[in-house]
This record gives structure tokens, C-alpha cells and sequence, in this order.
């Protein structure tokens, strides 16, 4: 009798374990990444589809990536823990800690993300060659909740004394970089913003003439992207993703495609003090309530 009830005992521990080891598989089979839809989303699946394949192989499970419909969407499945890794801009992780209480933490950046800039472009015939020759034309920012193409070119302009608002015959939020530019290129408006990064790869690939629309200002530098998790993360799973990220090696051709489709030479480890220059830009912008 001692024996099988020991049996008995015995099988159901280890169902007990099998049922735990699912459990925990099956909590986390998936880890899940998404982006700030900056570009339309066939050219975010070709810029992440490789840092996904590298992130299989470092953590050993299934890695999926999956596109948002906008930038507060990003924000919203960060904070609700529906996916594990979002890669933010400074403005949109400055909401995601807002909205979580503090809960949000980013993990790497860019080394670009140290200085990142924003530059203003216009048609080379309209006679547009500062700030204050915005005044009275159609302006073009990106997506609200951008760092880079609206939240930090809105500050320098405010700086400049220039508000958007008033001074601006029409101000126009395009959604993302790209159509941004295409704004410009369109004649829709006369000038535009967006992240430096996208307008450098544009150039470089022959996508605009810059006879025809260029830069006519750069902004000073400022902290921009980062990858961040959700603090409730395990902490060792949390560890593994961010020194993955670290390791990426621009000496390896799967490093070297990674990185460049990323825009980048290197990620590097960040904190969230890093962004307290883009809080205070949002709010005294007015953007953060």
C-alpha cells in the first residue's frame, strides 16, 4: 500500500513539474518585438527582419516581430507587457514611462542615439534659408509622438521663438519620415522635418534630388532611440537581450548587415536619465500632459 500510494505520489509530482516546465514555456516561447512605425511596414520588416534571426540564435526561442499601426500603439503594447521589446524614440519612451508609472526601462542605443539630430528641409527654389523664413508657410512635422520629427524640431523652433501654431500658415503631420519628405518633394508643404538619419539615407540611395529639396538647418544634438523592455522582465532574461544587443560585431557580416540596416555602428548600454532632456522638451513644448 506505502508503495503505491508513493507511486501515486511520485506521478503526480512529476506532472506536477512537466505542468510547471510548460507553464514557463509556454509563458515565454515567444518573445515579442515591435518599432515605432517611422517607415512604412514592408521597409520596418527589412530593417528588423535580421536583429530578430540574431535574437533567435542569442536567446533561444522564437523571436517574432510585429508592426504597430502608429506610435502610441508602440507605446500602449509596451506598457500592457502584449509584447517584451519595443524599439522607442526619446519622446515615445518618455510617454511609455508616464503612462507605466516609471515601469519602463531602456536597455540599449545607438551610439548615433548619444547626438541625434533633426534637420529642417524645403525646396531649393523657395527662398527658405532659416528658422524665421518659416514664417507664414506650410510646415510639415512627422508623426506627433516623434523625437526627431516633431517633439525636438517644435523645441529649437520655440527656442528660436518661432511657435509652430501661430506663426506657421499651416502646420501638417505627415505620420512618418518618409512621407515627409515626400511632402516636400509633392510641393504639399514648403518645408519640413525629420530625423537626420532617414533624410542621410535617402540621399545616399538616390530617393531625392537634393537640386530640387535639401537642408537648410540642423539641429544641435540630443539623446534619442532606444531599445527598452518592461521592468517586470526577468532580470536574467532582461541581462541576456541587452548583451545581445551589445555584442553586436560590425566585424561579422551578420553584425555589419544588422547594424547598417539599423543606421548604426554600434549599440551601447543606456538609462533613462539619459532622456530627462527630452521630458523637459516635451513639456515645456507643451506635448507631454
Amino acid at each position: 500500500m506505502v508503495h503505491h500510494s508513493r507511486s501515486v505520489a511520485l506521478r503526480v509530482l512529476a506532472a506536477c513539474v512537466v505542468l510547471a516546465f510548460a507553464g514557463v514555456s509556454h509563458a515565454q516561447s515567444v518573445f515579442r518585438v515591435t518599432t515605432i512605425p517611422e517607415e512604412a511596414a514592408t521597409e520596418q520588416m527589412r530593417k528588423f527582419g535580421p536583429i530578430v534571426k540574431y535574437l533567435e540564435q542569442k536567446l533561444g526561442m522564437k523571436v517574432e516581430f510585429t508592426p504597430v499601426s502608429d506610435y502610441p500603439a508602440a507605446v500602449e503594447t509596451l506598457v500592457n507587457k502584449n509584447i517584451d521589446m519595443a524599439w522607442l524614440g526619446g519622446f515615445t519612451f518618455i510617454q511609455a514611462q508616464n503612462r507605466s508609472g516609471g515601469k519602463i526601462i531602456p536597455i540599449a542605443q545607438r551610439e548615433e542615439d548619444t547626438k541625434f539630430q533633426s534637420v529642417f528641409i524645403a525646396k531649393t527654389s523657395s527662398g527658405i534659408k532659416t528658422l524665421a523664413d518659416l514664417k507664414g508657410k506650410q510646415v510639415s512635422f512627422g508623426s506627433q509622438s516623434s523625437t526627431s520629427g516633431h517633439l525636438m524640431p517644435r523645441s529649437f523652433l520655440l527656442q528660436a521663438n518661432i511657435d509652430p501654431d501661430k506663426d506657421f500658415k499651416r502646420v501638417a503631420y505627415s505620420g512618418a519620415h518618409d512621407a515627409t519628405i515626400a511632402s516636400v518633394v509633392s510641393g504639399k508643404v514648403e518645408a519640413a522635418a525629420l530625423d537626420i538619419t532617414v533624410w542621410n539615407k535617402f540621399v545616399k540611395e538616390n530617393r531625392v534630388d537634393t537640386k530640387d529639396v535639401n537642408v537648410f538647418y540642423t539641429t544641435l544634438g540630443y539623446f534619442n532611440y532606444n531599445w527598452a523592455v518592461h521592468a517586470d522582465m526577468p532580470a536574467a532574461l532582461r541581462e541576456k537581450v541587452t548583451k545581445a544587443l551589445i555584442d553586436i560585431d560590425p566585424a561579422t557580416a551578420q553584425g555589419k548587415e544588422i547594424l547598417d540596416l539599423n543606421r548604426a555602428t554600434r549599440y551601447i548600454p543606456t538609462q533613462a536619465g539619459n532622456y530627462r532632456g527630452i521630458e523637459a522638451a516635451a513639456r515645456s513644448a507643451g506635448l507631454l500632459k
